[in-house]
């Protein structure tokens, strides 16, 4: 039932998906030929405004604050219905997305974009469910789960036994708030980018470079002098080639949260990219001929990209619990480090 419900979900929203990108291609039409790279980028990018549909006769477009700062200016706090269609307001207007004014001055925007929206709207829906799954364990403490809470505490407990204990280990319970605040943020983002007209938050380098960020300073803020000494004193490494080591060593602690960010980018806006050039076919050969297949390949990517939404987030907090764990991992020493004595094991002088 359940796999029924998702594919009817899909076989019914994305002509919605399709119906939205038409409406841009019949826009561009009228003054020059369809550029479908163009479209993708315009769809997967971040905006000032949050289009939903349109109709025939009307298009259904939520415009959002602009919130510009000029110095020598001040603060300005508009509609960004006022910038649409390229046009200009109080000196300022829309570039590729990007507020600059029209003398050249400069411009710092702290507008409320569609990405800026959906990460609210996505933050207080985790609080709305995460808040009544707490209160329903609170309430059945020891019975079986009910509603919500027998849906997301066999994710908890997946997280906690199979990501958090295994890779971080007896200190674990320190870092499973942010580690499942991390899950479900990335999971929650991924399955709503997939809605028609939604955001493509995962798909935006700014949130995943934070991610990674705050992944690298809870790691660094939590290493003990273990983790620093292998680093700057790897074992079994003889002193000469500590010069280039160390190096190489440090650019690992940058690399690791660096993969984090780009695999999460890469993978959410390659699934975008894939479901809307199999879409742009339609309007490029200008044939309803190739609909049933294009339609049929989008439909698969966009099912497809179910599984990776629960897949890369999954990822970003195994990786992220593993590099805690190496932070956090006490100094143990190998077995050809101790000999027997009698009927005991004793480290040897070298210790």
């Amino acid at each position: 039932m359940k796999r029924l419900f998702i594919a009817l979900f899909w076989i019914l929203s994305l002509p919605v998906f399709a119906q939205h990108t038409a409406d841009t291609m019949t826009e561009a039409s009228d003054s020059e030929a369809f550029k479908p790279g163009e479209m993708i980028l315009h769809h997967i990018g971040d905006s000032h405004e949050w289009h939903w549909f349109s109709t025939d006769n009307d298009h259904f477009t939520t415009y959002l604050p602009v919130i510009a700062y000029q110095p020598g200016k001040g603060v300005e706090v508009f509609s960004s219905k006022h910038l649409a269609e390229g046009e200009t307001y109080n000196g300022l207007k829309l570039e590729h997305e990007h507020l600059v004014a029209e003398d050249g001055s400069k411009v710092y925007d702290f507008s409320l974009t569609k990405n800026a929206f959906a990460l609210l709207l996505s933050s207080v829906l985790m609080l709305i469910l995460f808040i009544s799954v707490g209160n329903g364990f609170k309430k059945r403490h020891g019975q079986a789960p009910r509603g919500l809470q027998s849906f997301f505490e066999p994710i908890i407990i997946f997280i906690r036994d199979e990501v958090a204990k295994k890779s971080i280990g007896p200190k674990y319970e320190k870092y499973m708030p942010y580690l499942l605040t991390v899950f479900f943020f990335i999971w929650f983002n991924n399955l709503l980018g997939l809605t028609p007209g939604a955001a493509n938050l995962t798909g935006n380098i700014a949130v995943t470079f934070t991610l990674a960020a705050m992944t690298l300073l809870i790691t660094l803020f939590s290493s003990n002098k273990n983790y620093w000494a292998h680093i700057f004193a790897t074992p079994g490494v003889p002193k000469p080639l500590l010069i280039i080591m160390i190096p190489v060593e440090l650019i690992g602690v940058v690399v690791k949260p660096f993969s984090l960010m780009v695999r999460l980018f890469a993978n959410m806006t390659a699934g975008h990219i894939v479901t809307l050039s199999f879409i742009s076919l339609i309007f490029i050969f200008r044939s309803l001929a190739i609909s049933p297949a294009s339609l049929a390949f989008g439909l698969f990517i966009n099912i497809l990209e179910l599984l990776v939404a629960i897949l890369q987030a999954y990822i970003f907090t195994l990786l992220t619990a593993m590099y805690i764990g190496g932070a956090v991992e006490e100094h143990h020493h190998d077995e050809a480090d101790y000999q027997m004595e009698g009927d005991h094991i004793a480290p040897t002088a070298a210790h």
